[in-house]
Parts: C-alpha cells; structure tokens; sequence
C-alpha cells in the first residue's frame, strides 16, 4: 500500500451537521439538504464548485426514504442534474467509508471539489421496516437466536471484567463522561449530565450493559466539501487538511471465527496501524491531541482505547477511572458526547464525528473545546459490522 498516496494531499474547507436526535419536523431529504447548505455556506462556496459528490447512508428504508437507495438523491436535493453521486454503505462505519472514497477520488486528481454527505433518518420507522427486524431477517442466522448488539457487546463486556480488573462502575464513567460532555454541545441528542447512580441503577438491557451503556438511534444528517489541498488556500481562508485515513475489514465477525478475541477489534488494530504508518506516528498519546471515537456501547469505547494504542491491553479502565479521556483530562476522548449522547444515525456519525475534528482543530467548538495546539491534530474512528470493519482518519492543520 502506498501510504503517501493520500497524506495532506486532501483539504477539508467546510462542514456541516444538523442537530441530532427525533427529527419529526424534518424528511430525509430536508435535514440532508440542511446539512449540505450548510457545508457550503462555512466553505464560503456556491454548489456548482461541487464535481462530485458522496452518498453515505446505510439503511434509507429504516425512514421511508426508498430514493437513498441511489445516489441520485444528492442530485435531486442540489438541483444538479448530471452531478456524479456514489452511495456508500459499510455498516456502522458507513459515513467514515463514504469521505475516504471521496477523498481518494481527489487525491488521485479525479476531481478538485467534492461533497460528502451522511444521511440517516432511524425514528420514524414503521414496525415492518426497524433495524432490529431487518437485522434478524438478513442478517447472521445466530442473530435470529438473540445475539443482538447489546447481547455481543454484552459478552464482550463480561470477558473483559473477567480478564481484567474492568468493573461496571468503570462503564458507567464513560457515560457519565460523554453525558457531561454531550450537555455542553448545542447539537447533541442528549443535553443532560447524568451520574454514576444513575448509570447504574439504570434498566438492564444485557448485563452488564443497562440503558445509559447503550448508544441511541437517532435521525441526524452532516457534510464535508473536500478539496485539493493545494487549492484550499483559494477557496478559504480556515480548512484543515486529511493526513492519513486506515480502512480494515475482517472476516467472520464474531459470529464465524472461533478463536476470535472477547477483548478487542482486529479491524480497529489494523486500520489504526495504516493511518499512524501513513502519518508516521509511533506513539498516539504524543502525536494527538484527542479523538472522537466509536462508543456504540461503554465497553466499546474502552475497548478502543487499547485497540488504538491510548493505553496497553487490560488498561482501558484505568485509562477512564484516571480522568485522561475527560474533557479536563490529557487526552480527551469524545469531547462531543460520542455516538453515546450526540446521537447515532449510522450513515451519519463517521462525517459527524469529522465534523467535530474540524470545529475542534479551528478552535470553534465553544463549551466543548479542548487544547489542539501541542500537535493540531485529532483522531477519528468509526467501526462497524460489529467490529469486522473499521475506517481510522488522522486530520491536521495546515
């Protein structure tokens, strides 16, 4: 693999992000238009700049919006008939996949300027088309047996405490942190702090995972206008560059690999280790200066800490318990509230927790702000399949 095929060589000049949650007041297609005028406004340019553009939704059905199914949706929403629109999904880390495909079409020269947009509208489904069906229909035959979500990362959870020191106590900080964080951003699902009574006392839904564990379904839609870098100058005056973006799938999942581990993610080992190879970086902790992470559940985002290399195997309930991941803390983690309180629409939360980087890395994020200036440079991860793909992206400032 060439790993300078891409690094600095893509800009990203504008974003966008609706407000995530239970959009009632607004389709498909007009939180996906809200979130792409507003891309474009903070770009400072007019949509005909636009080459090309990115569809990431993983479901359109879960809402009723059967036209997502092709990529002629971002056409038809722009008014640019003509305009060449993939749709991407990949599972939960469809939004993280659609901007690297868009980012090496630009890199490979294919075009100047692109959009990305992640869409996905999750609560107003009827009975017949909800995710939990659809998953149980086409989904792993063991699925149909009640290895649900919550159940695997429920066992993923208990091998954890049984082979480390990990406690419930330690799953219910990370919501307690994300509450915090999520109550300070105007655009989270959740805008409430919570505490570790409350976490723990909370209904169970698979032990040891209770309802704050769990991440929401959400409706919610963001973008990017992505550009040559070279261009970037000429088009804004504040963009942030794409340094390094890993991509692993694996086989089996957890559903057909017997020896396959309880206590990590191979797809988010591997994909971690391209981007840090393609941006040199040996040590993470003193190369970043924090990340947005995949939290589907509690466990999952402590299992990312030491499948990202923030702390070594077994550590990643001390690495909470010690403050490091918190706001305050040296290396925060999910400033935004995570999947766990902004919200998840699964095609949208990669190009959402980019969009987070990028206000982050341009010191726009307000209450949630932490310090970016010992690296200007933030971390994004999304995984998906559950756990059998993963996309890791590396952003910086010029």
């Amino acid at each position: 693999m060439n790993t300078d095929a891409l690094r600095d060589k893509v800009a990203i000049i504008g974003m966008g992000c609706t407000p995530f949650g239970i959009l009632q007041d607004r389709s498909f297609a007009a939180q996906g238009l809200q979130a792409v005028n507003e891309a474009l406004a903070d770009a400072g340019i007019g949509k005909e700049r636009i080459e090309a553009a990115w569809l990431g939704t993983f479901e359109p059905n879960l809402g009723g919006s059967y036209a997502a199914y092709a990529g002629d949706f971002v056409a038809d929403i722009l008014d640019m008939p003509g305009l060449p629109v993939t749709r991407v999904t990949n599972y939960c880390a469809t939004g993280m996949d659609a901007l690297r495909n868009a980012a090496i079409s630009v890199a490979a020269g294919l075009y100047d300027v692109v959009l990305v947009l992640g869409n996905e509208k999750m609560r107003d489904v009827p009975s017949r088309d909800s995710l939990i069906r659809q998953v149980v229909t086409t989904g792993h035959p063991i699925v149909q047996k009640g290895l649900s979500a919550p159940g695997l990362f429920g066992l993923m959870a208990q091998r954890h405490m049984t082979e480390f020191d990990t406690t419930k106590e330690d799953l219910a900080r990370v919501a307690v942190k994300n509450h915090y964080n999520g109550a300070r951003h105007p655009k989270a699902m959740f805008q409430k702090e919570v505490s570790l009574e409350t976490v723990l006392n909370a209904p169970m839904i698979s032990e040891p995972l209770g309802l704050y564990d769990c991440t929401p379904t959400s409706d919610g839609a963001a973008a990017a206008i992505l550009c040559r870098a070279d261009l970037a100058p000429q088009l804004s005056d504040t963009y942030i560059l794409i340094e390094a973006i890993g991509m692993a799938t694996v086989t089996g999942g957890r559903y057909g690999r017997a020896a396959e581990s309880l206590i990590g993610f191979e797809a988010t080992q591997l994909a971690g280790q391209q981007a840090y190879k393609a941006a040199g970086i040996a040590k993470p902790l003193d190369a970043i200066d924090f990340a947005e992470v995949h939290d589907c559940f509690t466990i999952t985002e402590i299992l990312n800490y030491e499948d990202l290399g923030f702390t070594e195997k077994g550590q990643g309930a001390q690495f909470i318990r010690d403050g490091r991941s918190s706001l305050e803390g040296d290396f925060p983690v999910n400033p935004s509230g995570g999947l766990k309180c902004f919200g998840h629409p699964i095609g949208a939360s990669g190009v959402r927790m980019t969009y987070v980087i990028y206000e982050q890395l341009l010191q726009r994020a307000g209450a949630t702000q932490v310090p970016v200036a010992r690296n200007g440079r933030g971390l994004v991860h999304n995984l998906g399949g559950p756990g059998s793909v993963c996309v890791v992206g590396l952003y910086h400032l010029p």
